[in-house]
């Protein structure tokens, strides 16, 4: 799993973005964005109303996937310990991909205290 999917998977309203071109920057054409899903755009919370798709659900969500992906390596592990018929890549690839989701979400956390501080170091 590379960093794009792990992102795309812990973000499925990205998912049906059509995919970036990364060798030239595009204009999004006014067509593009009506095929947008209504979850993407920045109106798609009213404002004063928490709804599912909030900022803080999205992130307990994304903290409750790292966890479930942890407990499947952990699972893996003692499976693999105890004897079962669990591969030894499949075990190896779940801890990869628990690794992988916590220092995803060990930077998204560091991002966001720096935009706080950022925010809280500008003069009114």
């Amino acid at each position: 799993m590379n960093a794009l999917s792990a992102i795309r998977a812990a973000f499925p309203a990205m998912s049906s973005l059509p995919a970036l071109n990364t060798a030239a920057a595009q204009q999004i054409r006014p067509a593009e964005l009506k095929e947008l899903p209504a979850s993407v755009g920045p109106m798609a919370t009213p404002v004063g109303k928490p709804s599912e798709s909030s900022f803080s659900s999205l992130l307990g969500r994304m903290v409750s996937d790292v966890n479930a992906k942890q407990s499947a390596a952990a699972n893996s592990v003692a499976g693999l310990q105890s004897g079962q018929p669990v591969t030894l890549h499949q075990t190896m690839i779940s801890m990869e991909e628990a690794s992988l989701s916590f220092q995803l979400m060990v930077e998204v956390r560091n991002k966001l205290l720096e935009s706080y501080q950022e925010l809280m170091r500008m003069q009114v």
